[in-house]
């Protein structure tokens, strides 16, 4: 399968980034808010539609007066991108469209393979998910690795990964991927691809001007989003939070929560049916909960004064109530919100542990339509 490259304009850029920020909107409301003479808008709008990438909505307007309004949309048939990530021994894949939409989330146990196995494998994933879903001869945009760990320099080439991915540490990571899998990759660390998936398919988020997700997985991360644009930092580790909590101690990750439970003589590996292998242990949950959302606070606390955000998220593989839980202990008053300005509780994922996937998968449209990618 080959890469299909979009060679836009910064025009066209705009136009499609404004679609996809704030939604259908009719020719003249366009043109008004990027700008442009509506005829100029006209030519935009049809070499897009051309491309497949943007496509005239149905118009609401059945008063019969007139000449309907037509609103423009981004296509899902624009064109389509895969995002992979591996955690814990299971392979999670996303199949999305270029509107964003998911065509479909698969996982599977893989244990722990090296860069090479793990691109042999998701090329014959690739294929069998673009045969069943028929989109064989369609607009491949890409493919999104979301990595456990931050990269080694701005460029993203090598990636300190963690230790449970032996072989993927300090090595052309990069490169590695894209002669195995015969593709370019596009790589990014699994907190930033959390927010990604957040800001993309969450309505409020992205109406936020400044959101901040923390990411409980492998480790914990934090990934920042200002104005659709993704804080990397200096050297592409902005948010890498996990250096807080040294790593011989507890610390609030999923990983850490799972090791607690088996030393209580839990037998759970995995977060897969976690409410079930768990029964009996609630008091240690509890406990951990606690201590998590003390560990917490300042982090999060530190947010909000660095980053002012309009939208604080918790992400995590763990199950949905029991993230509410440790976001609920947060919002009742440990949180300091600067009196100038009303608050914002921290909201649980809807995407549980997919949002990894999911960001690595938006990953390749957002680098082909953002005005000003990171």
């Amino acid at each position: 399968m080959k890469i299909a490259r979009l060679k836009l304009s910064s025009e066209e850029k705009r136009l499609l980034w404004h679609l996809r920020t704030k939604g259908a909107m009719p020719r003249t409301e366009l043109s008004l808010a990027l700008q442009v003479s509506n005829s100029a808008l006209t030519k935009l709008s049809r070499n897009l539609i051309s491309l497949g990438l943007v496509e005239e909505q149905a118009s609401a307007d059945v008063s019969g007066r007139g000449r309907p309004t037509v609103p423009l949309t981004i296509s899902p048939a624009g064109g389509f991108a895969v995002g992979a990530t591996l955690h814990k021994g299971v392979l999670e894949i996303a199949l999305v469209d270029y509107a964003g939409g998911i065509i479909s989330l698969t996982s599977e146990d893989v244990g722990a393979p090296d860069p090479q196995a793990f691109a042999r494998l998701l090329e014959q994933r690739i294929t069998e998910l673009s045969v069943r879903h028929k989109l064989l001869g369609g607009r491949f945009l890409g493919v999104g690795v979301g990595l456990p760990g931050p990269p080694k320099g701005r460029a993203g080439n090598s990636w300190n990964i963690v230790n449970d991915l032996p072989g993927w540490r300090d090595v052309p990571l990069r490169q590695l991927l894209d002669d195995a899998l015969g593709l370019p990759t596009m790589l990014e660390n699994d907190a930033n691809l959390s927010a990604l998936a957040e800001y993309y398919l969450d309505d409020t988020v992205r109406r936020a001007a400044t959101a901040v997700v923390f990411l409980l997985g492998y480790g914990i991360g934090a990934g920042v989003i200002e104005d659709g644009r993704l804080l990397k930092g200096q050297f592409g580790g902005a948010g890498d939070i996990g250096g807080l909590y040294p790593m011989d101690q507890p610390r609030p990750t999923t990983m850490d929560l799972l090791s607690v439970l088996r030393e209580a003589g839990c037998p759970i590996q995995s977060v897969a049916h976690f409410d079930q292998a768990v029964a009996g242990h609630e008091a240690v949950i509890e406990r951990w909960l606690e201590r998590a959302a003390g560990q917490l606070e300042l982090v999060v606390n530190s947010a909000i004064s660095w980053f002012d955000p309009g939208e604080i998220i918790f992400s995590s593989p763990l199950p949905e109530s029991l993230m509410a839980r440790l976001a609920a202990r947060l919002n009742q008053g440990q949180l300091r919100w600067p009196a100038h300005r009303p608050s914002a509780a921290i909201r649980v994922s809807r995407l549980g542990g997919s949002s990894i996937a999911l960001g690595a998968a938006l990953l390749p449209i957002h680098a082909s339509s953002a005005v000003s990618f990171w």
